[in-house]
């Protein structure tokens, strides 16, 4: 058990798995592996900003796009965040595990994450009645499905406001020189931030594409920025089986080698799981390359012990499991009771918290996945504040850079999702 920022990492589930000293022998490997990353000599070296993002992040910032979202919560009801990928992914996370904007906030919409007309068309009838602001987030403006989305809701606001009432409601989050959205931000008039260029989009949650959504709906970003800077400092140390981002991308390689090719990481709280959504593309997308790299997949418990926990339990013996658990959700929330006669038979629960409650059904899932035959690691935290959750995403970041160059790959690029966009391209005439 190792605990950093409130944040509990087990792996005692291993130990039927893991041969004693196995973990410990890791150390050199490991070792290795984070220092090419400190020293920047590894593969993607050009995009290695992320590693000491928070403590670079200064009070300046911080204020700026706090004004930002002060000017935004004073002039629309509906905000809409436009990107694909780690373009919006972290932000809606962190947003969703804290339980949604602030009271006074303005509702967060998110478009630009796919193509379907239907759930456009949706967006678009939605915002026709009401006033709203677009936060355009791309590096380069060009990618195809927020690009699509940009422009049909910046038609929609020049109908309201015309082009210079138009342009005094976007923001546009994007590379600081070049690009289709910079040049047009620029023609414009919009007000902008810049997306580092030695950070790539999974990494990005800790610059303005991430900390200017959550700020606008009220998200404390001094203290997410603070956890990120608590835990960057807890991973820089040395000795393995202290530093929960080493000794987590040492278990899951481990059993990678023996044979449990994919991760499934199950959580017990349903407002994490738009962050199951973001961990699955930062380690799929840095990871799966070359013909490597563990397949990540999620479920959300106890809703899917009655679909996938039949597989989990008896399928295939090719899973790791990757617990995330909050121990307490909404305090004061109880089963009533006891009740005369107990005709539905849960006297025995009168009384008990729901959060109780769940945390059982995470302990007896985990026993029952564990004699199953499945290695179980969990990460428990006692509540999800911004300070934890900003831990919890430095943690993964650091973790999956580790672990992709254990697997011999380089965690910073996705050549596998530019040929998609060719195909497609090709296939659309675009020339």
């Amino acid at each position: 058990m190792v605990e950093s920022g409130g944040i509990k990492l087990d792996i005692s589930g291993l130990d039927e798995f893991l041969r004693p000293g196995e973990v410990e022998a890791m150390s050199p490997r490991v070792a290795a592996a984070a220092t090419s990353l400190e020293d920047g000599t590894c593969p993607g070296s050009e995009y290695l900003g992320w590693l000491d993002l928070p403590k670079r992040i200064t009070d300046a910032e911080l204020t700026a796009i706090e004004a930002t979202a002060d000017r935004a919560r004073r002039d629309t009801a509906s905000y809409v965040v436009i990107g694909i990928g780690g373009s919006y992914l972290g932000a809606r996370a962190v947003l969703e595990a804290l339980g949604g904007p602030a009271a006074g906030c303005p509702e967060i919409l998110f478009a630009g994450t796919g193509l379907c007309s239907a759930t456009l068309d949706r967006l678009l009838t939605r915002v026709r009645e009401s006033d709203f602001l677009l936060c355009m987030i791309s590096k380069s403006g060009t990618t195809l499905e927020p690009a699509v989305a940009f422009r049909l809701l910046r038609a929609e606001l020049e109908k309201k406001y015309g082009r210079a009432g138009t342009a005094e409601r976007i923001t546009a989050v994007t590379d600081a020189s070049r690009g289709a959205l910079r040049g047009l931000a620029t023609a414009e008039g919009f007000e902008t931030y810049v997306i580092p260029d030695n950070v790539g989009g999974r990494f990005s949650i800790l610059t303005p594409v991430g900390l200017v959504p959550l700020a606008v709906a009220g998200v404390d970003i001094r203290e997410l920025v603070a956890g990120a800077r608590a835990m960057r400092e807890a991973c820089r140390t040395d000795e393995l089986t202290a530093n929960p981002a080493h000794l987590y991308a040492a278990v899951r390689n481990l059993l990678y080698e023996k044979g449990f090719h994919n991760e499934v990481m199950s959580t017990f709280h349903g407002d994490l799981q738009m962050l199951q959504e973001w961990w699955k593309q930062l380690f799929g997308e840095s990871e799966g390359k070359n013909g490597q790299g563990i397949f990540p997949a999620s479920t959300v418990f106890t809703t899917d012990l009655h679909s996938m926990g039949q597989y989990i339990q008896d399928g295939r013996r090719n899973l790791q499991e990757t617990f995330l658990c909050v121990r307490e959700g909404v305090g004061g929330l109880s089963v009533p009771g006891p009740d005369a006669g107990d005709l539905d038979g849960l006297n025995y629960l009168g009384g008990r918290s729901l959060d109780d409650i769940n945390w059982k059904a995470y302990q007896g899932t985990k026993q029952a996945h564990l004699a199953g035959g499945v290695p179980c690691t969990s990460f428990e935290m006692e509540s999800l504040t911004p300070h934890t959750v900003g831990g919890l995403l430095y943690l993964f970041e650091k973790a999956v850079g580790v672990s992709g160059l254990l697997l011999g790959v380089n965690p910073f690029d996705q050549p596998g999702v530019e040929t998609y966009k060719k195909e497609m391209f090709r296939l659309l005439g675009k020339r």
